[in-house]
């Protein structure tokens, strides 16, 4: 890395975060035998060749909060080649209130489920991960966001709410085996009218709690995008990224209260059992909406503007989400950005960092060039990765 001229030096000027990972530990994870970082508050850059292992040090990190991590992986695909251990991540995660120290990894039962552990003490659920961080990112995969079926949409849009709600994760899957079970009755042709209503019960309420904790999110966070949260004016100096819900479901939540929603849902199922029973699935639910979005300056749907400038909305949805974090929890998220700064100019890589530094947060950053990190020098910590191995690269 070269130093940053000295004018944008003094616009990288970063507070301290108050929440960040002070140390990560890896064994038998992926590429990785054992691994270990001990860090300071800075944003982290982590540069090398592909097939290195950056995304790997990432999709690690990702495990530390509720979920499957950024590549939705099965925790047997975690699994070391040829390590007979499970796989484990650590961390000691560092905050205002205090030093935690968590970890997840493979059941060594073999199950799919993930082990949890905080503070020495083994966690039935990974909701308690929440408790402790918000980690929010955006990979490659993600590009193609505004372009793909809604399903990705929405599972994307799940994730942001997450971060306020963990409750949430809980409420997405059990609506969505529910809906297994209901079509699965359904079509075999022999189902209890009475264990049907009793399904389709839970459905309405589930679904429509589903519904109106995705409606509150976009409502708050267009506000944050619009830059009318409590902290003013808050532009990122990425295009803004208009946001609405569109469903059925949707349009009746904005119609009257979610009591009325839900009766009308439950009518709805009843009513399109028929229906159901030869398509499969359900003619409407929360698994019907799907995130619309609009390039505001240029007042144009997101799925029909350019690459770059979805790619452009995507960030600033991603760091208005981060903003929403720090301002109603009072912390802010870890940010994981997977080979970003390199498909972006050079204002707009500067912009970037300009917000992370402003955000006070500990953002972890992946690149084959330590060119495009530039501008970070003396305001983060680099390591290099090779082969599953990390190492301190310069840091100042």
């Amino acid at each position: 890395m070269t130093r940053p001229p000295e004018g944008v030096a003094k616009r990288l000027r970063s507070k301290a975060p108050a929440l960040w990972l002070a140390r990560l530990s890896l064994s038998h994870f992926r590429n990785y035998t054992a691994a270990t970082l001990d860090l300071d508050s800075r944003p982290v850059l982590l540069t090398g060749p592909n097939g290195a292992g950056k995304t790997n040090l990432l999709e690690a990190i990702s495990l530390l909060a509720p979920g499957r991590g950024l590549r939705r992986a099965k925790a047997q695909e975690l699994q070391g080649l040829g390590a007979e251990a499970p796989w484990t991540v650590a961390a000691r995660v560092e905050s205002a209130e205090g030093s935690h120290q968590i970890g997840t990894g493979r059941d060594p039962g073999g199950s799919e489920r993930r082990a949890i552990r905080i503070d020495g003490r083994n966690e039935k659920s990974q909701s308690a991960l929440a408790a402790i961080l918000d980690i929010v990112w955006l990979t490659p995969q993600m590009d193609g966001l505004w372009r793909e079926g809604a399903s990705e949409r929405r599972r994307f849009l799940d994730r942001l709410v997450f971060a306020f709600d963990p409750a949430h994760a809980g409420r997405v899957s059990g609506y969505e085996s529910s809906l297994r079970q209901r079509s699965k009755l359904l079509q075999e042709g022999r189902a209890d009218p009475h264990w049907l209503s009793a399904l389709e019960e839970g459905l309405a309420e589930r679904g429509v709690a589903i519904a109106a904790a995705r409606r509150s999110l976009v409502t708050r966070l267009s506000r944050a995008i619009l830059g009318k949260t409590e902290q003013g004016k808050a532009d990122s100096g990425f295009p803004r990224c208009g946001l609405s819900l569109e469903g059925d479901l949707d349009r009746w939540l904005e119609e009257g209260s979610a009591l009325a929603t839900e009766e009308r849902l439950r009518a709805a199922l009843h009513d399109s059992r028929a229906r159901d029973a030869q398509l499969g699935g359900a003619a409407v639910g929360p698994h019907r909406s799907d995130l619309a979005a609009r390039h505001l300056e240029k007042d144009a749907p997101a799925g029909l503007c350019s690459t770059g400038e979805q790619k452009a909305l995507l960030i600033g949805l991603v760091l208005a989400h981060a903003r929403l974090i720090a301002i109603e929890r009072g912390r802010p998220p870890l940010l994981l950005l997977d080979e970003v700064a390199a498909h972006l100019d050079a204002t707009r890589r500067e912009t970037l960092y300009s917000e992370i530094l402003s955000l006070g947060l500990q953002a972890w950053l992946t690149g084959t060039e330590p060119a495009v990190f530039d501008p970070l020098v003396g305001a983060a910590q680099a390591f290099a990765v090779a082969e599953g191995l990390v190492g301190l690269e310069g840091n100042e």
